[in-house]
């Protein structure tokens, strides 16, 4: 039986900001490939590239050099438009800082990636009650995000992340904000969507007990992959 391809193909990738007339590189020469179901943590100290490896897969930023391919898909090669247009269909966004807006509550944050689909109000209502349903806030969908727990506002960012069941989620020190028990059913809930739900998951964390819990570490040194360490699954 031939071998599923990756889902995230990266080959020669760079990456350099311009500051004045100079060029800083932040990536260079990057290969990596993550296959389908895999959850991946990335780490490396500050500055070595590691939130812009991030923000390449998700189609945040553009490479200055080669190819970004996910789930077929050259993304380096695509115009803006069609870059956000790729964005909402195909990845899911998790912050450090949930990121959800204030005005609007649990529900409504949820919704929001909805609202740029085809999608009736009754389907997104399914849709979001299933994402909340997921992350256990059925109770807490009519607040508002100052009358929720961290814990309970980044489950919401979790749930708007899963509403449209993306080919990737993301997340960006996921748990950098919380208490160690908090952030440990964070990571209980980003785990079950990798095990149950075959989520596709590329973490940023400075947090080694964050990235025990991912299947491969990746480490990243002065913009250079430094060879893959297996990481041991957490027992608990």
């Amino acid at each position: 039986m031939t071998a599923a391809p990756p889902v995230i193909r990266i080959r020669a990738l760079s990456k350099s900001y311009q500051r004045g007339e100079q060029f800083i590189p932040v990536l260079e020469g990057v290969d990596l490939d993550v296959n389908e179901a895999e959850f991946i943590a990335l780490m490396g100290p500050s500055g070595s590239g590691k939130s812009t490896l991030l923000n390449l897969i998700a189609g945040i930023d553009q490479p200055t050099g080669g190819t970004i391919e996910i789930g077929g898909v050259n993304i380096a090669q695509l115009r803006e438009g069609e870059l956000a247009d790729w964005r909402a269909a195909h990845v899911g966004f998790i912050f450090q800082f949930y990121n959800l807006m204030p005005v609007l509550t649990a529900f409504e944050n949820v919704e929001l990636p909805l609202l740029l689909t085809s999608l009736g109000r009754a389907e997104r209502r399914r849709h979001v009650e299933a994402a909340l349903a997921m992350v256990r806030l059925t109770d807490r969908m009519d607040h508002y995000p100052n009358e929720l727990s961290g814990g309970q506002q980044q489950r919401v960012a979790i749930a708007r992340a899963l509403v449209t069941d993306p080919t990737l989620i993301v997340a960006d020190e996921p748990t950098g904000d919380l208490d160690r028990v908090t952030a440990a059913e964070v990571l209980d809930l980003l785990d079950e969507l990798h095990r149950e739900l075959g989520k596709t998951i590329v973490m940023v964390t400075h947090d080694p007990k964050a990235a025990a819990r991912a299947g491969r570490l990746i480490h990243l040194e002065k913009g250079v992959l430094v060879p893959d360490a297996e990481v041991a699954a957490d027992p608990h």
